[in-house]
């Protein structure tokens, strides 16, 4: 489907291949089942609503919520389907120019806003609102649908914050309405790096706010049309709730209004808590969850086996339950022999996003490649079809290193054919994550390299004072002539938006996460840092918010063996005065 001009991305029915890969090799239990208070009881009789998927991003996810409300899906294959529906959800995920070029292709821009004008049931999502006004900003300015006053913009860097703004925020609500009855005080999930400005041109239509150094326009709301900047489909038991409201607003309306649950607790954006799964295939060739120390994942005794932590579906289905705010699945192992279609990692990512109401990203294997049969797909082939697996977002690691090597050597130029460039290009700056994997290099004094060094609290085997962070490729194995710090200036330009900044020397570990990496590294870019590596207690979390710029931490082990508690390391930080998640 085109996105945009010269560019054609893969649909699923070009991507079926060999038979898929079976359930035990993919270390798959059960699908996920409904959890918790998340069961949305259908009534008697066929509930249908019309899904406009323009061939975007991950519109598996909202599939998946919709189906969880116990409704069944028409999909969009004309204007007429649009006109003819009962109830119109409209998802959208990537760049404002390539959607509202991609509308147009295929004739549905005046069916939409002719719908939307006669006051039908409408409910955009993140782009799918940001597109009913008036244009924007991105991609050097945009006309919009032109149905809400105003302009489109960048979130403002100057402000010191983090650009994208990803994470769990407030609903600063204006006035009663049915849609957001059911939230209550609980925070939901944005991710989005351009925002529109409440004014009183556009008053009439804002139901709700949030604050991002300054407030922006959340939820939009007139008559029977309803559109959100976050994520319900990615903001858990609150956003299963909207979205219910949204299709049986009758039923939700007769049901009391939630207690409030915060207690007290710190406001505004969420520090978040993730939880990471390495998967790999074992000696059996089945799927995975597994554990290193230093980046070595087989077992200390004499069978040298793959240490195995998990299924990767099970996991992740108890990491939702427990609260975690994303999950991360790694992939160790590269599957270049599986046509794309069959890659094993996409079964796993269409299991999960089933019943995680979360959102998945997936590392490892995000480049371009040839199959064994010799077909050849581009990084953005594989990214395509990872987003329309489930996952939100993906990770690019040793290929983004061999990016910036290029960049930096250029003098800043950029290609414009990177995996990092391809894929934000279409998707959003939001839908990419570099992961850097660097090892800690100690020098005499500064002028002994020529790379950024700290002064380090930790001296080196002979008492070095100072240090830097080489940059590995190919899992850790071989290092590279380019530190941490640019590296993540490199690929931020490049249009990465978010860094998963690992540390070889703390994995595994347990003593806490290197701080003066993460500090270096967070202080040197504008968008968010992961800090990855080295947990072991509540308390390193709170030390790497407190002392870094770092806007999520991840973990993996001490989660994997019920070491710490997620609600433990939630409940940690809110008492500590750092926002966290809890509900």
């Amino acid at each position: 489907m085109a996105l945009s001009r010269g560019l054609v991305l893969p649909s699923p029915s070009t991507m079926q291949g060999a038979a898929q890969p079976s359930i035990r090799q993919l270390g798959v239990a059960a699908p996920c089942r409904s959890r918790r208070s998340l069961v949305c009881r259908a009534a008697s009789g066929v509930k249908e609503v019309t899904l406009l998927d323009y061939g975007a991003g991950n519109v598996r996810s909202i599939r998946n919520a919709i189906k969880h409300c116990g409704w069944t899906i028409k999909d969009v294959k004309s204007a007429a389907d649009i006109t003819s529906a009962d109830k119109l959800i409209f998802p959208g995920v990537g760049a404002f120019g390539a959607a509202m070029e991609s509308l147009e292709q295929q004739g549905y821009t005046q069916a939409l806003k002719e719908y939307i004008k006669a006051d039908r049931s409408f409910f955009g999502i993140c782009l799918g609102m940001q597109l009913l006004f008036d244009g924007s900003e991105e991609n050097g300015g945009c006309e919009g649908l032109g149905l809400i006053p105003g302009q489109v913009t960048h979130f403002d860097k100057s402000k010191g914050l983090p650009v994208p703004h990803i994470g769990w925020n407030d609903l600063i609500q204006k006035h009663p309405s049915t849609l957001l009855s059911t939230v209550g005080d609980r925070r939901v999930y944005f991710v989005h790096s351009y925002h529109a400005t409440p004014s009183p041109e556009n008053a009439e239509w804002v139901l709700a706010t949030a604050d991002y150094g300054g407030e922006f326009v959340a939820v939009v709301q007139r008559g029977n049309a309803y559109a959100t900047q976050f994520h319900p489909e990615k903001s858990g038991a609150a956003g299963l709730d909207v979205l219910r409201s949204f299709l049986e607003p009758e039923v939700v309306a007769a049901r009391p209004a939630p207690e409030a649950t915060s207690n007290g607790r710190p406001r505004g954006l969420a520090k978040r808590v993730i939880a990471c799964l390495d998967v790999r295939a074992n000696d059996n060739g089945d799927l995975v969850v597994t554990k290193g120390d230093q980046y070595d994942v087989r077992e200390t005794a004499s069978t040298g086996e793959v240490r195995n932590l998990g299924k990767p579906v099970e996991l992740a289905g108890r990491y939702f339950d427990e609260g975690a705010d994303e999950v991360t699945f790694l992939n160790i192992t590269g599957f270049r022999d599986f046509p794309l279609g069959d890659l094993p990692m996409l079964e796993v990512l269409r299991q999960a996003s089933k019943g995680v109401f979360v959102p998945l990203t997936v590392g490892g294997g995000i480049r371009e490649f040839t199959d064994g049969s010799g077909k050849h797909y581009s990084a953005l082939q594989v990214a395509a079809e990872y987003f329309r697996s489930g996952a939100d977002k993906v990770s690019i690691g040793s290929d983004a290193v061999y990016a910036a090597e290029e960049y930096l050597a250029s003098g800043g130029k950029k290609a414009g054919g990177t995996a990092i460039e391809q894929i934000s290009r279409v998707y959003g700056a939001q839908a990419v994550v570099v992961s850097i994997d660097p090892l800690r290099v100690y020098v005499a004094a500064p002028e002994d390299t020529e790379h950024l060094t700290v002064k380090t609290s930790k001296p080196g085997p002979n008492g070095e004072q100072y240090c830097w962070w080489q940059c590995t490729v190919m899992g850790g194995r071989e290092g590279r002539d380019v530190d941490a710090v640019q590296l993540a200036k490199a690929v931020e330009d490049l249009g990465a938006g978010e860094i998963l900044l690992n540390c070889i020397d703390n994995d595994g570990a347990g003593q806490g996460f290197d701080i003066e990496l993460v500090d270096a590294v967070s202080s040197a870019v504008t968008i968010p840092v992961i800090a990855s590596s080295g947990a072991g207690t509540p308390e390193h979390f709170s030390e790497v918010f407190q002392k870094t710029k770092a806007a999520a931490a991840l973990a993996a082990g001490i989660f994997h063996r019920r070491e710490v508690p997620i609600t433990a390391v939630k409940e940690h930080l809110n008492s500590s005065g750092i926002p966290a998640r809890t509900a």
